[in-house]
């Protein structure tokens, strides 16, 4: 127990120590730097050339999705989920070993060139979360965890990163074992990080940008507003274009879906009117008698909603 302990204590004192460096030591592989330069970018962007042009510069809830960037990117892990996730890992590992198992990499990927071990974690990584994100539409207590993302209302890329923090520990666990089979840890993360943001802002941004045949392979604005409607086609009752990178699977799989423009269609899904409009409301939905209980008869609603 006491290794444990000291396990959790160190993942405090060097997320500490590793979130004061990107906060005072400017570096290339800095990603609060990476982070604030990108969104600057997209928001430029938006200004300079807003794809639905009625909307305020800064749209409904702007603010509080920005602070979302900065609390499920460093806030959170700093707080308890980085201490936390060692000792867990720390604890499955140790199980593991009770059965002889001390090495689960299945595919060794390390003799590869550099570029073919980036492309092979992005795309097992891309493909993980897409499933992971049509299981939290397609599982009620999931969706209702989910719906922080689906309150949005309007539009931008400060949208990208407003999400419930019970979705980092969903994402994360569901792709630790694939990704540690083909031998990557997190420092191999950083450029399919950064690449990974960068699309996701834009998917999310009051932007458009004709990808012409890319858009077969790139999720985009006009492409990813769809996921966001509130209106559910009735053949898709659960949803429809859940790529977060890629576009690829959703067409692979049949779930892409793309009637028109979308550039003012309503967002959000049925019931939001009454979703917590604050930070605290939202990152404690889903955890709540009342919220789980609609999880648990949430069934039909599940069936009705977009995201």
């Amino acid at each position: 127990m006491g290794a444990y302990w000291q396990i959790f204590i160190h993942g405090y004192t060097d997320y500490a120590r590793y979130l004061w460096e990107e906060l005072t030591v400017p570096h290339p592989r800095n990603y609060v730097l990476w982070l604030v330069g990108v969104s600057l970018v997209f928001f430029a962007l938006e200004l300079l050339r807003p794809w639905r042009k009625d909307q305020p510069r800064f749209r409904r809830d702007f603010w509080l999705d920005a602070f979302y960037m900065f609390f499920n990117f460093f806030l959170f892990s700093l707080i308890i989920y980085n201490a936390a996730s060692d000792v867990v890992v720390q604890l499955f590992n140790d199980f593991l070993a009770l059965f002889g198992i001390t090495n689960l990499v299945a595919l060794e990927v390390g003799s590869w060139p550099t570029w073919g071990q980036l492309l092979a974690l992005f795309l097992v990584r891309d493909f993980v979360q897409w499933n992971v994100h049509r299981l939290l539409h397609r599982v009620p207590f999931l969706w209702e965890f989910h719906k922080v993302h689906h309150s949005v209302k309007q539009m931008g890329f400060a949208a990208h990163l407003r999400y419930h923090w019970m979705e980092n520990v969903v994402y994360r666990s569901i792709e630790y074992l694939p990704l540690a089979m083909i031998g990557f840890g997190i420092d191999d993360f950083f450029i399919v990080y950064v690449f990974t943001l960068v699309v996701g802002h834009f998917n999310h941004s009051n932007f458009r940008l004709p990808l012409g045949p890319l858009k077969y392979l790139f999720n985009n604005p006009q492409m990813h507003i769809w996921h966001h409607a509130k209106a559910l086609p009735a053949a898709s009752p659960y949803g429809v274009n859940y790529g977060l990178t890629l576009s690829l699977w959703d067409y692979l799989f049949g779930s892409a879906y793309i009637p028109h423009s979308g550039r003012d269609i309503e967002l959000g899904f049925p019931g939001d009117e009454e979703f917590p409009e604050s930070f605290l409301g939202q990152i404690t939905y889903g955890l709540h008698p009342i919220s789980r209980s609609r999880a648990v008869d949430g069934e039909s609603e599940t069936k009705h909603h977009l995201g």
